[in-house]
Order: structure tokens, then C-alpha cells, then sequence
């Protein structure tokens, strides 16, 4: 009889007490896929005291991270605790014993990854991040197998559901975002600090990988620009409505015309016939495009204790399957990423929505206009909505496809106008393909 595949599983939260009732509810299913069983032959946790859900009384449990890699019976690590340190050190140690490593840690593998996969590389073992993007949707594996004989020019993805839940509930509710934001911390959905979702961090640590795999480049997580929703307003979410747009937070990688690429996070308006417009609540998308596939749409649960748990599972079954080798995570090795030129954001093309509070006096129109004509910006939308007695006006409009650089400009020159009131809501606006 074929031995079990043995896992030491550090960190036993949310997404590891999961993985412990997946393997615990579908080891028949899991051991017919895989050709062997599942054993969790060791847990380390932070407090050996706290009460958890899952049975784990015949699975011997430790307070030592460091001690289980280093001296555990285990084919595969799995990596559940986050955060970069001692995740680090136990992913290092557990490479260095020959062994294969599986983990979640979108941080992790955005800013150390290079580093990581090599060592995976030379040791001759396998990393598997699936579940740190995305939670439950196989999107890795759809870049990386799925859509391997393509070019990918674009992609564009809500990766994070916080911020997806805040925009949904701003726009269907009305809320203000502080409002919004409360509610999802109620709910579980954000942290009591959440200032990696609504600042677009997390996004960006998941672009970063993303477009790694899409492109074939180094992970490189300080080229992004990144901007998050906290200035968003529900006034914008209305106006943008009227206008035929769904406001979302998005991730956006694109092969640029010299061969290099843009990597943004940032709010965006969506026309909202698109797919991505439609993706509301906790929920998360990612639309790729192949040079033979064309578009492809992925959506799903981006995070939850099962969705996150099934994709940790997905990479342990890869690993455990024998004879099946180890498939580089980010789609080649890592010798073979050829670092471009990442662009940055004022230099990247789109159309744009501005929103501006101006006084009710004649000429304001013109005023604003001329700015855009002298620029050579066309104005393809705008409305104006008339101040009630005494009021300031609100003028909203969405330009032609320009780059960020000359919008900067633009708005510099009209915030000095004497009309105008306050500084301008600027926010990008996409069109995709599908």
C-alpha cells in the first residue's frame, strides 16, 4: 500500500482549520484523486490554549513553528500563519530538508518570492501558492496550465473582497464609506485595521503575482501604483450610475505597445453592462485576455475558510501526485523571468472621471472646457447639476483616453480657477473587451 502523504500544517486559523476539515470530510475523495491518503502528522499553532472547531486530538500540536519544520515527519509544509518572518523561516528550513511547501502568504510570495523560488528551485522542491489569490478561484493555475500557449496581454481582477463589499454596499445602500466599513468589520469581512484592504496593499501583493505569471516577470511589488477607495464617495457612486458606470476597485496588468507593462490598483469605472461591474458583496473576478483564448472570466469566493482551504488542497494534491513533477508556480523557471520596463501610473492611458464642486456664476463651463481644449483632451460625457438657492454646483464629466500625466495637468490648471471650490475627484475609467 502506497504511503500517505504527510503535512505539517503551521498555523491552525481560519484557512488551516479548513484545510483540516476538508481533509478530514473528503479524504476518500482526496486519496482516489491523489493515489494515496492525507495525514496531518504535526500542527504548530501561536496559543496552544485556544479552543478551535475541528477535532485535532490525535494530531500531535506544538507551540514551535521553527522546531516542527526542522525535525517534523512531513513531505509537505503548509504555511498558514502569514505575515514575513517566521513565515520565511520555516518555508527556508523546510527547503533546506528537501521539502515541498504550500502556503497562502500573498505577502510573502509578492515581496520574497524571487528569493523563495529560487531556493525551491535549487533544492529541487515545490512551492505552491494557489490560495494566495483569489481565495477559491483557480486563477494560477488557469494562467499558468490553463492558457499556457498564449500570450496574455491584459488582466484585470477585484481581488479583494472588503473592498469589493464596501463599493457594493455604498452604491445599493447609499452608505457613506465609513459607514460601509463598519458594517464589513461587523460582519467579519475587514479587520479592525484595514488599512492593507481599503489601501489597496492587498490587491496590489496579488497583482504582483498575477502579473508575474501573465507577463513571465520578476515578482516586483514595489513598481506598482497603488491607490485604495477611501476617498470614494457616494456621491460619485450615483453620479458614475447616471453616467452608465459600476465603480470597483480594481487590479490592472497590461502589456504596454515598447513591451513593458503597467501595474496598477485603483479605483475604476466599469461600464456597467461588463462582467466585472456585475461581481457585488465579498466576491472576486479576474478577467485575462489570450492572444487564443481571448477573454476569460473567472469568478468566485476570493477568501473564506473552504474556498481558501480548497486551493491550499489543490496545490498539496499537485505536489503529492507522483510522477507528475513539479511544475514551476509561475509558469517557468525562475532564471527564465525577464524583467521589463514597469511604467508607471501617470504614464498609462485611460479615460478618466472627474467630479468638481464650483460656484453657480456664469462661464464656469467654459472656463473648465477651454483647460481641456488647450490640453487637447476630448470631453466624451458631462453633466451638470443645478445648486439648489445658494448652493455650489457639481459638474461631473469623463474624458477621451489620455495619459494620467496630462489629467495631472489639466487638473492643476483648474483647481487655481477662482471658481472652483475644493480639489477635484479623479478616477480612471476602463473599457474591456469582454
Amino acid at each position: 500500500m502506497t504511503a500517505p502523504l504527510k503535512l505539517a500544517l503551521v498555523g491552525l486559523g481560519t484557512v488551516g482549520q479548513g484545510v483540516v476539515e476538508l481533509i478530514q470530510r473528503n479524504g476518500e475523495v482526496i486519496a482516489a484523486r491523489l493515489g494515496r491518503s492525507v495525514r496531518i502528522t504535526g500542527i504548530a499553532v501561536r496559543d496552544l490554549t485556544r479552543a478551535r472547531d475541528v477535532n485535532v486530538a490525535d494530531i500531535p500540536v506544538t507551540d514551535d513553528a521553527m522546531a516542527l519544520a526542522r525535525d517534523g515527519d512531513y513531505d509537505v509544509l503548509v504555511e498558514l500563519i502569514g505575515g514575513e518572518t517566521t513565515a520565511r523561516a520555516v518555508t527556508e528550513i523546510a527547503f533546506s530538508r528537501g521539502k515541498s511547501v504550500v502556503n497562502a502568504n500573498k505577502a510573502l510570495i509578492a515581496r520574497h518570492g524571487n528569493e523563495l523560488l529560487a531556493q525551491a528551485e535549487s533544492a529541487g522542491v515545490g512551492i505552491g501558492f494557489e490560495a494566495a489569490v483569489a481565495g477559491g478561484i483557480p486563477v494560477l493555475k488557469a494562467l499558468r496550465e490553463g492558457l499556457v500557449g498564449n500570450q496574455v496581454s491584459a488582466l484585470a481582477g477585484i481581488i479583494n473582497g472588503t473592498s469589493n463589499y464596501i463599493l457594493t454596499q455604498m452604491g445599493s445602500k447609499g452608505q457613506a464609506f465609513a459607514d460601509a466599513l463598519a458594517d464589513a468589520q461587523r460582519l467579519g469581512y475587514a479587520e479592525a485595521d484595514p488599512t492593507f484592504d481599503i489601501e489597496g496593499i492587498d490587491a496590489a501583493h496579488k497583482l504582483t503575482i498575477l502579473a508575474s505569471l501573465a507577463f513571465g516577470i520578476p515578482l516586483d511589488f514595489d513598481a506598482l501604483s497603488i491607490e485604495g477607495i477611501s476617498a470614494i464617495t457616494p456621491q460619485d457612486i450615483r453620479i458614475a450610475r447616471e453616467l452608465g458606470y459600476a465603480i470597483k476597485h480594481l487590479g490592472i496588468a497590461k502589456r504596454e505597445a515598447d513591451g513593458g507593462v503597467s501595474l496598477r490598483v485603483h479605483p475604476t469605472l466599469v461600464p456597467t453592462e461588463h462582467l466585472l461591474a456585475k461581481v457585488d458583496g465579498v466576491l472576486n473576478a479576474v478577467l485575462m485576455r489570450g492572444d487564443g483564448a481571448g477573454p476569460v472570466c473567472m469568478t468566485g469566493a476570493g477568501a473564506g475558510r473552504l474556498a481558501t482551504a480548497s486551493a491550499v488542497l489543490a496545490d498539496i494534491i499537485d505536489l503529492g501526485r507522483s510522477g507528475a513533477g513539479i511544475a514551476p508556480p509561475l509558469g517557468q523557471p525562475v532564471v527564465g523571468l525577464k524583467a521589463v520596463t514597469i511604467h508607471p501610473a501617470q504614464d498609462a492611458a485611460s479615460a478618466f472621471y472627474l467630479r468638481l464642486r464650483v460656484a453657480d456664476a456664469p462661464g464656469v463651463l467654459k472656463g473648465i472646457t477651454s483647460v481641456f481644449a488647450e490640453l487637447d483632451i476630448s470631453i466624451e460625457a458631462i453633466q451638470q447639476r443645478e445648486p439648489r438657492e445658494g448652493d455650489d454646483a457639481t459638474v461631473a464629466l469623463i474624458t477621451s483616453e489620455t495619459t494620467g500625466q496630462r489629467i495631472a495637468d489639466a487638473v492643476a490648471r483648474i483647481e487655481v480657477l477662482p471658481f472652483v471650490r475644493e480639489q477635484l475627484a479623479r478616477i480612471r475609467v476602463e473599457h474591456f473587451e469582454a
